[in-house]
């Protein structure tokens, strides 16, 4: 099963647990005269949910995303780590514990490294643009150019960056393709500050529906086994092609195959009121009043992007185990922000063992992952997946 599992500030817990049982010990004057004892039901009752308070509040949230283990005995755990809705970045390897059936596994035995996620995870990010006509003769396309490049700009630097747009026709049109290469986007942005287009109209509806599945064709020529896409879309108003409607649009975005997918909605102008871009940013929508915030809009939407991305960890170690199914759990500790959690699933170590010794840094054979499903358990895995060679980083340190 996929791990989200609290632990949190253990102290808190452990002094309210302790008041809570004194109390129910304890007997009140009222109930030694034979009154009902109300008012210790209150204060247990208040006390209880500061308890749900202070459990909550102190929590991580560590989300298993993949995992695999292969001869001689290699572990991988690919998984984020979040307190509420903010990801917790920074963390080395010396910040996870690793529990095995229970019993805490030493760092000298695990050898335990965090290695970069690019080993076994591609980012894509698409940026949808709205140049229908509303936005190419009003003047517009220069503010949008300009917000458009160092949107691209940023995000560019750590994941893979596509630029699309729409107007009234049926079909999107490719500004940028999907690169690695930084500033490469500028030349093809430009070209929009000078764009014509053929039908006015705006098809709202039907480019979300088309983008996405465009940036899953992408992704999907990837051969690293996990894959995440992010879909950024910029319009100043609502559908006027009516080509699709928004309950189409609705269905096209709950699709499992865009499960592990960020959906961001940007917003500008007198219409945006209207355009109800909630429905497409489902984890997030910028609304600007006018042309000059646009710049704003787009530098909180790579903000966002950039803060998610630093959520991902990929831990490696060498298990002690040699034989059976084992319940392996990692404990994430952090400083800032504080706050503990943990995840865990089983794996089966028949056949493990020297020789050869076991390397960390070794890159994970993860199975490929379909439809964007979280994997739901930890089979051994006999290779295969990602094999690129990325240096580990993060070691942990015996002290």
């Amino acid at each position: 099963m996929t791990g989200r599992v609290w632990t949190g500030n253990f102290s808190a817990v452990t002094t309210l647990t302790a008041r809570l049982k004194a109390l129910f010990r304890r007997p009140v004057a009222a109930e030694r005269n034979g009154a009902p004892a109300v008012s210790r039901w209150r204060t247990t009752i208040g006390m209880a949910a500061a308890l749900a308070v202070a459990s909550t509040a102190c929590g991580l949230t560590v989300t298993r995303l993949n995992s695999a283990q292969k001869k001689p005995n290699n572990v991988w755990v690919f998984f984020t780590v979040e307190k509420g809705d903010e990801p917790v970045a920074g963390l080395q390897a010396s910040d996870f514990e690793i529990h095995e059936d229970g019993e805490l596994v030493s760092i000298y035995e695990s050898k335990q490294v965090i290695q970069n996620p690019e080993v076994a995870a591609v980012m894509y990010t698409m940026l949808l643009l709205d140049v229908s006509g509303s936005i190419t003769e009003s003047g517009s396309a220069d503010s949008l150019v300009d917000a458009a490049t160092l949107f691209t700009d940023r995000v560019g630097k750590s994941q893979k960056v596509g630029v699309y747009s729409f107007d009234g026709e049926k079909e999107i049109k490719t500004v940028v393709p999907f690169t690695e290469a930084q500033g490469s986007a500028q030349g093809g942005l430009e070209s929009l500050r000078t764009y014509k287009p053929k039908d006015p109209s705006t098809n709202l509806h039907g480019a979300v529906i088309e983008a996405l599945k465009e940036l899953r064709k992408q992704l999907d020529k990837e051969k690293k086994p996990l894959k995440f896409g992010t879909l950024v879309v910029f319009s100043d108003g609502t559908d006027r092609a009516a080509r699709f409607t928004r309950d189409e649009m609705k269905t096209e975005l709950i699709k499992v195959e865009y499960t592990d997918y960020e959906i961001y909605a940007i917003g500008v102008g007198a219409e945006i009121k209207k355009a109800g871009l909630g429905d497409i940013g489902r984890d997030g929508t910028e609304l600007a009043t006018d042309q000059a915030e646009v710049k704003t809009a787009f530098e909180r939407v790579a903000d966002r992007i950039e803060r998610h991305m630093k959520r991902f960890y990929l831990l490696s170690y060498c298990t002690p185990a040699r034989k059976g199914k084992h319940t392996v759990e990692i404990v994430a500790n952090s400083k800032d922000p504080k706050g503990t959690g943990s995840l865990s699933w089983d794996f089966n170590a028949d056949g493990f063992g020297p020789p050869p010794d076991c390397d960390p840094n070794t890159p994970p054979s993860f199975p490929l992952r379909t439809n964007g499903v979280p994997v739901e358990d930890g089979g051994n895995s006999g290779g295969g997946g990602a094999n690129v060679k990325v240096k580990a980083t993060a070691s942990a340190e015996a002290k």
